[in-house]
């Protein structure tokens, strides 16, 4: 199931983070964030405060329902987006952006990803977009890989300091509704 996310999912979210980081940090996973700077519990409840913070729920084995994704919609592209060589010249109103998703590494595999970004299209398409974009780490070759099967196309990798992230090279994606 999918729904906005509320205060009470921080710790949740904040979990997942957590996960992530501490596959990176043990070379598993190539996401290229960094523990302490982004994505920190800041970020979950700065999202949640603005409500653009959405979770996919699902019931564990124990019976009790637990986030195993979630991912920032919304309409605001980075500045750094400028420099992307977007395909198309797409109206603002008309673009919404995918950011931050993230799945836990426990539950990797299984589609959730794939369906997170299916709940992103078809979230665009009620709100009148018919454009979308999102970007990722040049490093993180299976998200690539991922958006590169559900129709995505890479545009553009941008260097940038991403979050306070130093020396980040981000492949921005495109795909047309």
């Amino acid at each position: 199931m999918f729904r906005k996310a509320g205060k009470e999912d921080i710790e949740q979210i904040v979990k997942l983070y957590d996960q992530v980081h501490t596959e990176n940090e043990a070379g598993r996973m190539t996401t290229q964030w960094v523990r302490g700077i982004y994505p920190t519990r800041e970020t979950a409840e700065a999202s949640v405060r603005q409500g653009d913070m959405f979770v996919e729920e699902e019931m564990a084995e124990t019976g009790e329902k637990q986030i195993v994704a979630a991912a920032r919609i919304n309409q605001e592209q980075l500045p750094d987006y400028d420099h992307a060589a977007w395909e198309y010249d797409a109206p603002e109103d008309q673009v919404m952006v995918l950011h931050t998703l993230v799945v836990s590494p426990a539950e990797k595999g299984k589609g959730y990803g794939s369906a997170f970004v299916s709940f992103y299209e078809t979230y665009a398409r009620e709100h009148g977009c018919r454009f979308l974009r999102m970007d990722t780490s040049v490093k993180n070759l299976a998200a690539r890989a991922l958006y590169k099967k559900l129709g995505y196309k890479e545009v553009s990798v941008i260097s940038c300091i991403f979050n306070e992230i130093r020396q980040m090279d981000l492949v921005c994606l495109e795909k047309r509704l």
